[in-house]
């Protein structure tokens, strides 16, 4: 895709830190570090989104997932780390290429927020059932 930056990258059209790199997929420096060794990794081939990937281009990426932390890991020696995916404007997507953040956790003040809401007194057993068919019929 012409406009994309991460494409552009992996064209060599723009510079990166480069990481990992194989026939399927790129790991880089994400330039907006959130916590030192923040990488991202994508596929070579432009998909918007985890809904337009194909298995096979999933599998590979995937399957260097844990090369790229286990990397990071060695590298930096940090407590834990979040993976992290934003699908869609709605989920805070900013690049419109699916990437996957590596993001190595070293303390509570280290600049990453994650955090949600449960609603666990909404959901029975019977409510968790309806809703596990409902994903499964559409698979």
């Amino acid at each position: 895709m012409s406009d994309c930056i991460f494409c552009k990258i992996i064209d060599g059209e723009l510079p990166s830190a480069k990481v990992y790199e194989d026939e399927n997929v790129y790991a880089f420096m994400d330039i907006g570090q959130v916590t030192e060794g923040h990488v991202l990794l994508i596929p070579k081939k432009h998909y918007e989104n985890i809904y337009e990937m194909d298995e096979k281009t999933a599998s590979e990426l995937f399957k260097v997932a844990p090369k790229i932390a286990n990397g990071i890991k060695e590298a930096f020696n940090p407590k834990g780390m979040n993976l992290v995916n934003n699908n869609g404007s709605f989920a805070d997507q900013s690049v419109f290429h699916f990437h996957l953040h590596f993001l190595p956790r070293f303390d509570e003040n280290d600049g990453l927020k994650v955090s949600w809401e449960q609603h666990s007194d909404d959901y029975t057993p019977e409510k968790l059932q309806q809703l596990a068919e409902k994903i499964s019929s559409a698979l």
